[in-house]
């Protein structure tokens, strides 16, 4: 049996393999094998034993890389150095007794040597909340600096990876601050790596990432491997900033969820019902109400269920006394998306509007509760011209409920309605596109590039055409 190259990192004096390469050429892929045969695997400091850190380099120990753990704290270090878990972590102590027997796992104080002795530096130290609430910094600020200057110094090639929870927008600034020179002479790679480790699961959870994300400067494929073979899965490549928002965007959702399932309970034990079972088959729908359907940013809800239902749910619980914020805020939520639609067209100096697309969602002519039945209001109200297509309205066939609400807000409709898209688009300096229903070769011949079109919902491929193209939110 091949032996994995190893050393214990303390002092470079101290190296106890024989096949321990200078990696000048960062970095030897996991699996390759130096000129003794012995497999080559990648030399990692792990800045901050706390819980990430710990069960990220127990795990990396596990897969052969040889593990250097960073604290400023003497007795975390000397318990980690000699394997001993500094946290209760299902499966966490056997992995670090194991690497520290076969003299993969050391621990240090000592930044410097820290760096010195590897390749790849992870930092997974804290980011507590200050407390105003905003996110303190100060201990990634400080590792990170600490890197830069031994990296500096040493004039080697080393890679960062940054795992600690931080705001979109704080890797660039630590990169600005403290890496910048090293960056964009290639001494250094950096990267913004989220981590989804659930206490109690952390380590099946590292072994079979839920999600994997790697952050890069630009969003382009990462050029090293390190990041794809340490932290494993799938990973998805975006923008650092990206990267960074997907940790909050998931936690945000966590939140949410655990909050509306505790507001069905409340209401459920209001009315006698359990609640938990009343989840239970909510949860069974899995084309809806657990899938991407809802998922995709873009339009207000709208139509004659969500705020007729909403709003009735919110009456019944404010009639009762039953406290439920999550819902007494839904619709201001949604007026708010709506407010930023209006603003992205009023906040420009044009008065000619075209939109494509007016029931509250295609291949319907449902008027109920429409978005752009109210932005069409607005506009109409503030003294905008509006030209409107929309290929299923045909007023005449217009009945009921759908009927009386069309004519109760816009009895005007009818001088609003064009039969083409491109006599919509023709005649507009800016195009509000909820839905797809025209093809883009059609409007090609009349999109020109003092347009502007904002989109709704994800129609990217109208970024092709010569006009100013702007996403909702994107």
């Amino acid at each position: 049996m091949r032996k994995p190259c190893t050393f214990a990192g303390r002092r470079s004096g101290e190296r106890e393999a024989a096949c321990v390469p200078i990696m000048n050429n960062l970095l030897f892929k996991a699996g390759d094998r130096c000129e003794k045969g012995a497999v080559i695997h990648m030399r990692v400091s792990v800045f901050g034993l706390g819980y990430v850190g710990a069960v990220t380099a127990g795990c990396l120990a596990e897969a052969g890389h040889v593990i250097i753990g960073v604290d400023v704290q003497a007795s975390k270090v000397a318990a980690f150095g000699e394997g001993v878990s500094p946290i209760i972590e299902p499966g966490l102590q056997e992995l670090l007794r194991t690497a520290r027997r076969e003299g993969r796992l050391s621990a240090t104080t000592n930044a410097e040597d820290a760096v010195r002795d590897s390749d790849v530096s992870i930092i997974c130290v804290g980011t507590p909340s200050a407390p105003s609430g905003r996110l303190n910094l100060d201990y990634v600020r400080k590792v990170t600096h600490q890197i830069s200057d031994v990296v500096r110094g040493l004039r080697k090639r080393h890679v960062i990876i940054f795992r600690s929870t931080m705001l979109p927008g704080s890797t660039r600034h630590l990169v600005a601050d403290y890496l910048s020179d090293l960056a964009a002479d290639g001494t250094l790679r950096v990267y913004y790596c989220p981590e989804f480790l659930r206490e109690g699961t952390a380590v099946a959870d590292f072994r079979d990432p839920s999600l994997a994300v790697i952050g890069t400067p630009d969003g382009a494929a990462p050029t090293g491997e390190e990041a794809r073979q340490l932290l494993g899965g799938n990973p998805a490549i975006l923008r650092w900033e990206g990267a960074e928002m997907i940790k909050y965007a998931c936690n945000y959702f966590h939140a949410l969820k655990v909050g509306f399932a505790n507001e069905i309970g409340r209401l459920c034990k209001h009315v006698g019902e359990d609640g938990a079972r009343v989840m239970d088959v909510v949860c069974q729908d899995t084309r809806l109400n657990i899938s991407r359907y809802y998922m995709k940013p873009g339009n207000p809800f709208g139509g004659s269920c969500l705020p007729k239902d909403v709003s009735a749910l919110l009456s019944m619980a404010r009639r009762d006394g039953v406290s439920l914020p999550l819902l007494e805020h839904t619709m201001e939520t949604n007026d708010a998306h709506l407010s930023l639609l209006v603003h992205l067209i009023t906040a420009r100096e044009k008065r000619r509007i075209g939109l494509l697309g007016l029931a509250f969602k295609a291949d319907t002519d449902d008027l109920r509760g429409s978005p752009m039945v109210a932005l069409a209001e607005t506009l109409i109200g503030r003294g905008y011209e509006v030209g409107i297509y929309d290929p299923q309205l045909n007023l005449s066939r217009l009945i009921g409920s759908n009927e009386q609400e069309i004519q109760r807000r816009m009895p005007h409709l009818s001088s609003l309605l064009r039969p083409t898209a491109q006599e919509v688009v023709a005649a507009a300096e800016i195009v509000v596109a909820s839905q797809r229903c025209v093809s883009v070769d059609e409007l090609r011949s009349v999109a020109a590039a003092d347009q502007i079109v904002i989109d709704v919902n994800g129609w990217r491929e109208l970024s092709a055409l010569p006009w100013h193209y702007e996403g909702l939110c994107w």
